[in-house]
């Protein structure tokens, strides 16, 4: 699991759970299930009805890429194509048919198989190039999806809050509680706002940062093959496709 992000979460709900209670709010005075039934549903149904359906069936493994510690090891694949760099090198590229299916990135297992196949340089890289768009659309629209559910979460909470107010003032009796009632109707307004600060924006954010690094290291990989296609020195590929990683690490994708 990613560790940011599990106590970045926590932090954020323990500090305004902390908040509220040092302003002498009980923890049960904080639930209002109608609330909550309507922030969730009304954000949940609003993003899926702003997206097709084969977009929202990705929402499961985009929490995956949200939570998983999956940092990408910039050492261990540049070190990995100049090892099948040496490897063609003494070898020859057919060499590389056997290895290429050991790889579960598509993209490094494919741009293998099209050293091999002996496709021209400039067409690999026009193939590679157009995977390596569809996988950067893909982190877009993910983020999309959470970014959009961001925007309906504090519009639910108002309407939320609209709600409760309407109920109270409409079945009021004892005009010595209503501002009681009042504060709990507000409860909406609360959730919609701090589930779009805390969970959707934040996981939003997360796959963005997972697309840059997913950009260096598809980079990487692409650069790696076609300096194995065109016999470059294994050394020469190791320097530039560590000029690759040293701009991801520094800060400046």
């Amino acid at each position: 699991m990613d560790l940011a992000s599990i106590l970045g979460l926590a932090t954020a709900i323990a500090a305004i759970i902390i908040a509220l209670t040092l302003e002498g709010n009980s923890l049960a005075s904080l639930i209002n299930l109608p609330a909550i039934i309507i922030i969730l549903g009304g954000t949940i149904g609003a993003t899926a009805f702003s997206y097709p359906l084969r977009e929202l069936t990705r929402v499961p493994g985009l929490l995956g890429q949200v939570f998983q510690d999956n940092h990408a090891d910039f050492e261990n694949i540049v070190n990995t194509l100049v090892d099948l760099a040496e490897t063609a090198r003494r070898e020859g590229l057919l060499a590389l048919e056997s290895r290429a299916q050991q790889f579960s990135d598509p993209l490094l297992r494919h741009g293998l198989s099209f050293a091999v196949d002996g496709i021209d340089p400039e067409e690999i890289r026009r193939i590679m190039e157009n995977e390596i768009m569809r996988r950067q659309q893909d982190y877009k629209t993910g983020a999309g999806i959470f970014e959009t559910a961001g925007g309906y979460a504090p519009t639910m909470g108002i309407i939320g809050t609209v709600i409760g107010l309407v109920h109270v003032l409409s079945n009021i009796s004892d005009t010595t509680k209503l501002a009681a009632a009042i504060a709990v109707a507000f409860l909406a307004t609360l959730y919609g706002i701090a589930s779009a600060n805390i969970i959707w924006l934040p996981m939003a954010a997360k796959l963005k940062t997972r697309a840059g690094e997913k950009m260096v290291v598809d980079q990487i990989i692409m650069e790696g093959i076609l300096g194995i296609v065109q016999g470059k020195n294994p050394r020469l590929i190791r320097r530039e496709l560590g000029i690759l990683a040293e701009i991801e690490t520094s800060g400046e994708v």
